[in-house]
């Protein structure tokens, strides 16, 4: 008997074994996809992972009821790359599978491909006479011949006619049809009816056939970029990855550009990943104009069918030379890959939050590069403080570009006290007075402006003036954020929203007033003091719809729009030429923030949208408003002096043993019931303790203790570099069984975060 073991999208540990069938057995094999039995009346497509001949024990085996594939979907060095995850990040493998597959390939009839309804000329009106037949047919209709003359025109049914081929024509689909005659499906139906025209369907791609490269299309590089790229290459000879420490605008995208051209022209594929989907607007035209056809995009905004046709084109003998994606294209097969590059490789976005598996892209896509024998390049303005110290210890080689393309400036960085000038009443409203000034300097000036506040929403709290009530979820434990445009105060964790109360439930009070400013508030500010401008918004707010991403990038890049205002995704890699003015609306809340990243993220984003500012003409200027001019951090944003930062920071984490010095694993523990996650979180903790000693802390209620209902407890693993990681993964699991195993915690939900963000 033939037993294969197959992957399951279930979040459970291990493979499920099953019998193969006779008549199956030539088609099971790796990597290709089967319709099994998983419970009563419930069937999965799993992958097959393993065909053997040995049956399990102590389980009644079920047989397989499909294979789906003719070929496999997945690869042997994907199946590595699954299991490395499924090991290092502590997530079932099945989860992992959940993750990679397109949902399209995770059904038994997800995938459908996208045809296109075409017309044709019935055969036997093919000739001169036979079209003269066709003409009587239609007599006095006069939308239905003039539909019927579109059509020969558009398949150039004449010139095929006059050259002897028979009456062979050009294909026309129905919508062109429709398009160039004017006129509607009723009358091209009609002749169909008559048996004039005959209809048909054919499938079509929806992938990029952007014809063959250019190269002609490269820019030069300068002579700090090229010095750059030659220490890239040269660094490739003895490291696996290299480390570009660019400034901002110092064109990092144009040696990424020659990098993949000499990766192409080597035969090999390249994984150039970008940490927001808003950043590939930007990027892939720029790709698209010098490689053509064989660039792939891939993330999570395309649609289903999309990213399983890149899937499966992966796989095929064609297959892109260049992939540029969000952090899922690190999953994608690849045949032949030779370079990997992280672009913004600093970015939080990075990392897989919710749900399972949790796993860091740039982590992900290094140990990819190893498997395959590939080369990865991390490139950033501001490096995370792990990347650089490995760099600086001798991991990863170091390339620097200390300046900027063609010799710009960096831009100039004002800090504005808002508190001083609030407190002399000279500032009323989120904008300072010399930011007003510049920003309508700009403006009038043909120049123009970015605003950062990275708070969405039009005010993050509603308070009672009298009593101090604030309204908060009824699922999660946070303020609601109320939104103007739709009325509503809406919880950012769970997604509910509440209608605006008129009077305090509390003490009854009407003196309800809003606190704090998002960027829908910012928006209706900058309107009216700046009513001749014209002014956008771009968050999580204004870019959920297709194509938003695309109209507000565009609009601004073309000088459609004067001022944008923004969260944080509007500082990363985006280019625009115009920009002079550059205000930070609130640095003090994320200098303030309660986690040990905070200097360094908080470095990273002002440091990053400063950077828009001035990237072509003449130099930029950034207006930093803070409640805190003399913190010394700013000092280090306004000297662009990451060297000071990363010494302060890298011995503060060294003397309190944090990452890069130590590895950081945190345990949540989730349930409805507070009592009950509390008792399970202490025994969890007592059994680690046991273990591990001192080097458990916890378990604490995190900044958010309760989301969606459950209520959430964390405990934080702290664990000194060289420790065998591989038995604290084991220990853990037995950790986790042992809870799932008690009667008392089988309903607790416990999961693990390795390298946290």
């Amino acid at each position: 008997m033939t037993y294969a073991d197959i992957i399951l999208p279930v979040p459970l540990d291990g493979l499920f074994t099953y019998s193969v069938p006779a008549p199956m057995e030539g088609q099971v094999r790796f990597g290709v996809r089967v319709l099994v039995p998983f419970g009563p009346k419930i069937t999965h497509v799993g992958v097959v992972a393993r065909v053997h001949g040995k049956a399990p024990e102590g389980i009644a085996v079920r047989d397989i009821l499909r294979v789906l594939d003719t070929e496999p979907v997945v690869t042997a060095t994907q199946y590595r790359l699954w299991q490395w995850m499924a090991d290092y990040y502590m997530a079932p493998i099945g989860d992992v599978l959940k993750a990679a597959l397109p949902a399209g390939l995770k059904a038994e009839e997800g995938y459908k491909p996208r045809t296109e309804l075409y017309v044709r000329l019935r055969p036997e009106f093919g000739s001169a006479r036979g079209l003269h037949v066709a003409l009587d047919m239609i007599g006095r209709a006069d939308r239905q011949r003039a539909a019927f003359e579109t059509y020969l025109s558009l398949s150039g049914w004449a010139a095929a006619a006059d050259s002897g081929n028979g009456g062979t024509v050009a294909e026309v689909t129905r919508d062109e049809l429709l398009n160039a005659s004017h006129t509607t499906t009723a009358i091209v139906n009609a002749l169909v009816k008559r048996g004039l025209l005959d209809t048909y369907t054919r499938e079509v791609g929806r992938l990029n056939t952007g014809g063959e490269p250019d190269f002609t299309r490269m820019k030069q590089l300068g002579e700090a970029q090229q010095r750059a790229y030659n220490e890239i290459m040269f660094s490739f000879l003895k490291k696996n990855v290299v480390l570009l420490h660019g400034v901002t605008s110092s064109g990092k995208t144009e040696i990424y550009i020659h990098l993949i051209k000499q990766a192409i022209e080597s035969h090999k594929q390249v994984l150039y990943l970008l940490p927001e989907i808003a950043l590939t607007v930007q990027i892939t035209e720029r790709l698209r104009r010098v490689f053509g056809g064989k660039l792939g995009i891939y993330h999570s905004r395309y649609s289903d069918n999309e990213r399983v046709e890149i899937w499966r084109k992966q796989l095929s003998a064609a297959p892109y030379d260049v992939i540029l994606g969000a952090r899922s294209a690190v999953l994608l097969p690849f045949a032949r890959l030779g370079l990997v590059i992280v672009d913004e490789e600093h970015e939080q976005s990075f990392k897989q939050q919710d749900p399972a598996p949790r796993y860091h892209a740039r982590s992900t896509a290094i140990m990819l590069a190893q498997m395959t024998g590939a080369k990865t390049l991390l490139g950033t303005a501001t490096p995370s403080l792990e990347s650089y110290h490995s760099a600086q210890t001798g991991k990863y080689g170091l390339v620097r570009l200390a300046q900027r393309y063609k010799g710009i400036e960096l831009p100039e960085i004002r800090i504005v006290d808002v508190k001083d000038l609030r407190r002399r009443k000279m500032m009323k409203g989120p904008l300072s007075p010399l930011l007003m000034a510049k920003v309508r300097e700009a403006v009038e000036g043909g120049r123009q402006a970015i605003l950062f506040q990275n708070r969405r929403g039009f005010a993050p709290m509603v308070e009672c003036r009298q009593c101090g009530w604030v309204p908060r979820c009824e699922r999660c434990d946070v303020s609601l954020t109320l939104h103007r445009r739709t009325n509503k105060m809406t919880c950012h964790y769970c997604g509910a929203a509440y209608d605006v109360p008129q009077v305090c439930p509390a003490c009854g009070s009407r003196e309800l007033h809003t606190r704090g400013a998002g960027t829908e508030k910012i928006e209706d500010r900058v309107c009216d003091a700046f009513p001749e401008a014209r002014v956008a918004r771009m968050d999580l707010d204004t870019t959920r719809t297709n194509g938003a991403y695309e109209r507000i990038i565009d609009d601004f890049a073309e000088g459609r729009t004067d001022i944008l205002i923004g969260t944080q995704m509007i500082g990363k890699g985006l280019d625009f030429d115009r920009v002079s003015v550059v205000g930070i609306l609130d640095a003090d809340s994320m200098m303030n923030y309660p986690d040990f990243r905070a200097y360094e993220q908080a470095f990273m984003m002002m440091a990053q949208v400063s950077g828009r500012a001035g990237r072509k003409g003449g130099r930029g200027l950034v207006i930093l408003q803070t409640k805190s001019p003399d913190a010394p951090l700013l000092d280090y944003v306004v000297r662009n002096d990451y060297g000071a930062l990363y010494r302060e920071l890298i011995a503060e984490r060294q003397a309190f043993r944090y990452p890069p010095y130590t590895h950081l694993t945190y345990i949540y523990m989730k349930h409805r019931d507070e009592t009950v996650v509390d008792h399970a979180a202490n025994e969890m903790g007592s059994m680690l303790r046991r273990w591990f000693g001192d080097r458990v802390l916890g378990p604490d209620r995190p900044a958010v203790a309760r989301v969606k209902t459950l209520c959430i407890r964390k405990i934080v693993l702290k664990l000194e570099l060289g420790i065998d990681m591989a038995k604290v993964r084991q220990y853990l699991r037995a950790a986790q069984k042992a809870m799932a195993d008690d009667p008392r915690f089988r309903s607790v939900q416990t999961y693990f975060d390795v390298d946290p963000m």
